[in-house]
């Protein structure tokens, strides 16, 4: 059963008067990018998953070590 211009101009009020005008704009961004995550998670497409860092940097990250660390709150005597 298709939706009509009546029934699709009533929802598109009911969500007017429920979010209000200025989130409207970030709800629909929002709902696309997740649209397109959605799409590109099915379909397999990566685009920038490789394309972000070189291969030197995707190797393990460097940890730093602290030597004599003090908890916070407590000063040493």
């Amino acid at each position: 059963m298709p939706f009509g211009p009546l029934e699709i101009g009533i929802v598109l009020l009911i969500v007017l008067v429920i979010f209000g005008p200025k989130r409207l704009p970030d709800l629909g961004r929002s709902l696309g990018s997740g649209m397109r995550e959605f799409k590109d998670s099915v379909t397999g497409d990566s685009k920038n998953d490789d394309k972000e860092l070189p291969a030197s940097e995707k190797a393990e990250p460097v940890r730093s070590e602290k030597s004599d660390a003090t908890p916070a709150g407590r000063q040493s005597s």
